[in-house]
């Protein structure tokens, strides 16, 4: 093979993607049932858009503003560098799990090459070729919009948004469909899970239309910035978990609930340690002492730079908290601390200003927010966690930047409101984030020796445990001081 010509010590790793990149290549541009559709869409479709946008101008300009007229166009140009890179999505799902149904995928695992190389060269190869066509596709259609009447000529940094969001999407595309190609066994599983990308990024292209009628182009650098950082996880995500071994062992997806709960379990009671290994059966046993002297402080020590990034977003939306208070300011009468009486809490629960302070309705509630951290974490690689802890310590901190502007003591205040059952009930938070961010993370990084599978679950088991034995009762603790002794103490502080 041409992998075997060149010496190993003469090449780098992109080197070698780019050799296994060409073969795919040049094996795809063999198949007319590629090749076809894409010069279809290349050559008819910029041609067949470009009639769409000379009637389009010409029927819409007799009956409204020709300001509509005016965003035909850009629109017209998304679409047109859109259509080409669906089939990167098709080729993408063929890479692996197709060769290995047409037996052919064996040959490719065992050339003298990394997994990353392997990877990087079956992405690339299915990258460029609908990539390529979408450039050509945009460069026919501005071409023709060019000669023909009425002329138009997009603005420089429209067509540089058009190519960048070109490239994102395909690369999004392309990165999720080889990582579900590599992890299934058939190419009917693959069609059916690529739904989870086709349908999102139909969903974004509809997003964008009505965004370019708006006309609010800054807008989409926001989602260009946002498909920037879903590609580098997918394609992390890619590189961590794809392994030739597994690929070539898989003989059929099987979903066997027993075994998942005998994994759960051993995980769960497992000491953190001991927990990915199957054979020491003995050590799965409940020990309420060993959780709390042994497991709870191991998992928080393993957890390092998840607690880190919660710590950061926690800093971030204190600052983030403090410059929005500051833009908006609250009326001087809104929070009349120095009119506070023993009365107060009740009578604005009397008549609905406040919800009824209990135990139970703050418990509940603070459950709730973690327990959506984590299952929304899961969906969004573990972004969602990171961004309600944004959400909830920057109304803290808007909250407490308003005491200031308003001229309170705001050491005061935080030693009232917050400081009572705040010592308990934001670490209990902000543990219970940085699990639920982990849990996502899984999905992108399992921990070592596990695929994705067992690493969701694995993480799901130290996210109850530390939620069980640590969080909630510390939540429940702070619950109960937030309902029943920080109001004691508000008054004693403000009273008159």
């Amino acid at each position: 093979m041409a992998v075997q010509a060149i010496p190993r010590h003469e090449r780098g790793s992109l080197g070698t993607a780019l050799i296994i990149t060409r073969r795919e290549l040049r094996d795809s541009l063999r198949d007319w049932r590629i090749v076809t559709p894409i010069i279809v869409l290349t050559v008819i479709f910029p041609f067949l858009m470009d009639f769409t946008s000379r009637w389009a101008t010409t029927w819409v300009s007799q009956y409204t503003d020709t300001i509509l007229v005016e965003r035909i166009n850009p629109f017209l140009l998304m679409i047109v560098g859109f259509f080409p890179i669906s089939f990167s999505l098709i080729i993408a799902l063929e890479s692996f799990v197709g060769e290995k149904e047409r037996n052919s995928l064996e040959p490719i695992l065992s050339m003298p090459v990394s997994d990353l190389e392997l990877y990087l060269g079956k992405m690339l190869s299915s990258l460029l070729l609908p990539l390529l066509a979408s450039y050509l596709g945009i460069t026919v259609f501005l071409v023709s919009r060019l000669i023909n009447t009425p002329r138009w000529v997009p603005p420089l940094d429209l067509a540089v948004l058009m190519l960048l969001l070109t490239t994102m999407e395909a690369l999004v595309m392309v990165a999720g469909a080889v990582v579900v190609s590599s992890q299934t066994t058939s190419v009917r599983a693959a069609n059916l899970l690529a739904s989870f990308i086709i349908i999102p990024m139909a969903l974004l292209v509809q997003a964008q239309s009505i965004i370019m009628f708006y006309a609010e182009y800054e807008a989409l650098w926001w989602i260009l910035a946002a498909l920037t950082v879903v590609s580098l996880i997918l394609v992390r995500m890619g590189i961590r978990i794809f392994n030739r071994e597994e690929i070539l062992s898989k003989e059929m997806d099987e979903l066997n609930l027993k075994n998942m709960w005998h994994s759960f379990k051993g995980y769960f009671l497992r000491p953190p340690e001991l927990a990915a290994k199957r054979g020491d059966q003995a050590s799965a046993r409940f020990n309420l002492f060993r959780f709390y002297r042994h497991d709870i402080p191991m998992l928080i020590r393993q957890q390092g730079l998840p607690i880190v990034m919660v710590l950061i977003m926690t800093a971030a939306a204190f600052f983030l908290g403090a410059v929005f208070a500051q833009q908006h300011p609250l009326p001087a009468n809104v929070l009349p601390l120095n009119e506070i009486s023993a009365n107060t809490f009740g009578n604005l629960q009397k008549v609905r200003l406040l919800p009824e302070i209990n135990t139970s309705f703050i418990f509940f509630n603070n459950i709730r927010v973690i327990i959506l951290a984590a299952v929304s974490s899961v969906f969004s690689f573990g972004v969602l966690a990171l961004f309600l802890t944004l959400l909830n310590m920057g109304l803290v901190s808007f909250i407490i930047t308003q005491i200031v502007l308003l001229g309170y003591n705001p050491w005061l205040f935080v030693t009232a409101f917050i400081l009572p059952h705040g010592i308990f009930e934001i670490p209990a938070i902000l543990l219970g984030m940085a699990f639920a961010l982990r849990m996502g993370a899984a999905l992108v990084s399992p921990p070592p020796g596990l695929d994705i599978g067992q690493g969701l679950l694995l993480t799901l088991a130290n996210f109850l445990k530390v939620l069980i034995f640590v969080v909630v009762p510390l939540l429940l603790l702070a619950a109960y001081i937030e309902a029943n002794i920080t109001p004691q103490i508000v008054v004693a502080f403000y009273a008159k």
